[in-house]
């Protein structure tokens, strides 16, 4: 088998009743996987099993009785196998749906373990991906490139995702009080208090993750590079906050803002200041001109630079090289990038699954990768 120096190599994927997959057995021996197959093979939904041994809902965003298979019992499990040099261990997540006396729950396990949540996974695995769903990134609204920002955040910090659902869950609790109950100020004044201390925590993890990564552009940037560098920075009055405050100072003037804007956000039905308004400014490094003005190619070539600088900058915040999904991707390159993309993976030290309809888009991994044909959720041999 390969060696990745610093590296997790997963050895094998086991999946029973997930998505089109009834009994899916999967054993890798190399640094890249190329599943290959038609439009509705299953391919997605393999990567996507794998996207689940992090925290949050995986890389579909999917609740999880949605990936139940069709037909089946109505649950399903996944389990992954991973090669960390030093010792091999074994994940395991799953759905078990809703019994008569109880609601459907999702099943971690460790080695055998019960484990409290895919946080726990984080100690053994580190995730990147990039899917077709973020190639209007830079043109879409400033709700997905938080998703994305967040998505960024929760590779280096296992615990952001908690924050953030804490948060937003606050922040439901102020806007019904607003609107059941806008003279309560006792409630009102707790429940802000609590904004205040989430949204800047959940500020502070962002800067934190886009100023590391911005300078770790700035630092290996490369005019010549087939994938062109990014510039990125927060936008949002509370990301100018905590940048001028310390913490403390930030919540307390965060919390008088909110107070002060009760009677404004009641009329907008909703909060109009905090975490939930930050958007991610992304700029054409080369050419210093916003993304959203780029060419269509050059949005995906500067997406995916954004997404292996990403990929280094987990694996110097963690000490886990990340393991890279990348579905569809190699299909929108030209040949000059699509062998950058190759090379610039193989430098990552990481192990890479990714998914493609052509299996000429892999013609030059042969004999680096294995090439795994997928046909009607099963694993077929390759025409050819």
């Amino acid at each position: 088998m390969d060696t990745l120096p610093g590296g997790t190599r997963l050895t094998r994927l086991i999946a029973r009743d997930f998505r089109n997959h009834l009994d899916l057995d999967l054993a890798t021996t190399r640094r890249f996987v190329a599943l290959i197959g038609e439009n509705g093979a299953g391919k997605t939904n393999i990567i996507e099993a794998v996207s689940l041994f992090c925290p949050g809902r995986g890389l579909r965003r999917a609740d999880l009785a949605t990936m139940a298979r069709v037909g089946g019992p109505g649950g399903f499990a996944v389990s992954a196998t991973l090669d960390t040099q030093d010792a091999e261990h074994r994940l395991g997540t799953g759905y078990e749906p809703p019994g008569y006396e109880s609601r459907g729950t999702r099943v971690c396990r460790i080695d055998g373990a019960p484990a409290p949540s895919p946080v726990a996974f984080s100690d053994f695995l580190r995730l990147v991906w990039l899917t077709p769903d973020f190639d209007g990134l830079f043109r879409g609204a400033a709700g997905d490139r938080r998703r994305f920002l967040d998505r960024l955040v929760l590779a280096v910090d296992a615990s952001h995702g908690t924050r953030v659902s804490a948060m937003e869950r606050a922040l439901r609790s102020r806007n019904r009080l607003l609107d059941e109950r806008p003279d309560d100020g006792r409630w009102l004044d707790a429940v802000e208090r609590e904004v205040a201390e989430l949204g800047v925590a959940v500020a502070l993890a962002r800067r934190e993750t886009v100023e590391r990564l911005d300078r770790l552009i700035a630092e290996t940037r490369d005019d010549a590079a087939p994938f062109p560098w990014a510039s990125v920075r927060l936008e949002g009055d509370l990301d100018d906050l905590v940048a001028v405050w310390p913490a403390l100072e930030a919540e307390d003037r965060f919390r008088r803002a909110l107070a002060q804007g009760r009677h404004r956000d009641r009329a907008a039905g909703r909060t109009l200041i905090g975490p939930q308004t930050t958007d991610l400014v992304v700029r054409h490094g080369p050419k210093d001109v916003p993304a959203a003005t780029a060419s269509t190619g050059e949005q995906k070539a500067l997406l995916i630079g954004l997404v292996l600088a990403h990929a280094r900058l987990v694996r110097a915040m963690s000490g886990l090289t990340p393991l890279i999904l990348l579905d569809e991707v190699a299909a929108h390159l030209d040949p000059r990038r699509r062998g950058g993309l190759f090379d610039a993976l193989e430098a990552l030290e990481g192990q890479v699954w990714m998914t493609g309809a052509d299996p000429a888009l892999f013609a030059e991994l042969e004999g680096r990768a294995d090439l795994i044909g997928v046909a009607d959720g099963r694993i077929v041999p390759l025409a050819g």
